[in-house]
C-alpha cells in the first residue's frame, strides 16, 4: 500500500470550528458576532480583527480574501478542489442572481473576468472551471450566500487518487496560494 504523505493536512483539517461560529479563521476568533453564515462572519471578523489593529494584509491572509471590490469580494475555497479554487461573491447576502442589483451582478462578473485573467497567468492552467450551485439540490455547500466557484483545471489532474481513492491530491497549501494570488490581484490592473 502506498501512503500519501500531508503532514500540513493534519493540522488544517482537525482544526474544526473551534469558535462555533462557521467561516470564522482561528486566528480571527476574537469577533464576538455570529451572522449565521460563513461568509458574512468571514467578512465581519476580518473586518473587526483590522478595526482592533491587526494589520490589513495579515488579517486578510487569515481570512483568506484575496481581493475587496466595492460589492464583492474574492476568497479561497477552504476545501479546494485544485490548487487555486477561489470563489467570487457579493458582500450582500443574497442566494440567487435575480436578487442582485445591476450594478452587484456586473461587478460580480467583472471579478470573475479578473479572476480569469489572474488566475490564467498564476497558474499557466490547461482549462477553468467556473460554476453558480444555485441551491442546494444543485450541489451548493452554503445555499445561503452566492458564491462563484472558480478553479484552474490541467489536462490529467483527475487521476487514480480522485477516481478510486476518493482522494484529492492538493500540491500547494492554501497560505501559499493565497500569496501567490494577492500579488497576482495587486499587479493586475483590469
Amino acid at each position: 500500500m502506498d501512503t500519501l504523505w500531508t503532514p500540513w493536512r493534519y493540522a488544517y483539517i482537525t482544526a474544526g470550528d473551534k469558535t462555533g461560529r462557521a467561516g470564522v479563521p482561528a486566528a480571527l476568533a476574537a469577533w464576538p458576532g455570529d451572522t449565521g453564515c460563513v461568509f458574512c462572519n468571514l467578512i465581519a471578523a476580518t473586518d473587526y480583527a483590522i478595526e482592533q489593529g491587526m494589520p490589513r494584509d495579515e488579517a486578510e491572509a487569515a481570512g483568506g480574501l484575496i481581493y475587496r471590490g466595492r460589492d464583492c469580494f474574492l476568497c479561497l475555497n477552504a476545501f479546494p478542489y485544485t490548487s487555486g479554487h477561489v470563489m467570487v461573491m457579493p458582500y450582500a447576502h443574497r442566494d440567487r442572481l435575480a436578487q442582485l442589483d445591476t450594478e452587484t451582478a456586473h461587478e460580480l462578473m467583472d471579478l470573475a473576468q479578473r479572476t480569469e485573467r489572474v488566475l490564467e497567468r498564476a497558474y499557466r492552467p490547461h482549462g477553468l472551471n467556473f460554476g453558480l450551485n444555485l441551491g442546494e439540490a444543485a450541489g451548493a455547500g452554503v445555499a445561503g450566500h452566492l458564491h462563484l466557484h472558480a478553479m484552474p483545471r490541467w489536462t490529467g489532474d483527475t487521476n487514480f487518487m480522485t477516481t478510486v481513492g476518493e482522494t484529492r491530491v492538493i500540491p500547494e497549501d492554501l497560505a501559499t496560494t493565497w500569496k501567490r494570488l494577492r500579488a497576482a490581484f495587486m499587479g493586475d490592473k483590469g
